[in-house]
């Protein structure tokens, strides 16, 4: 039996997305998110840090739970 992929949403918070697989890191460093360990980062959603970055959350989130598909 394949073990079930975690899918992340855009009301996740950084901090959790990091500790379920830090190799997310990658893809929020790639949109210029280079404050990981800051707290007030951390505690931002996925779409709060895209909306700071600029970044369009939902290719993000195609990216990253595409990375997470692979796994």
């Amino acid at each position: 039996m394949a073990a079930e992929t975690l899918t992340i949403t855009k009301d996740m918070l950084i901090g959790d997305i990091l500790e379920i697989d830090i190799g997310i890191a990658q893809f929020l460093l790639e949109i210029g998110m280079h404050c990981l360990g800051c707290p007030s980062a951390r505690g931002e959603s996925l779409e709060e840090a895209c909306m700071v970055h600029e970044t369009d959350v939902d290719e993000l989130l195609e990216k990253i739970n595409a990375y997470m598909a692979e796994k």
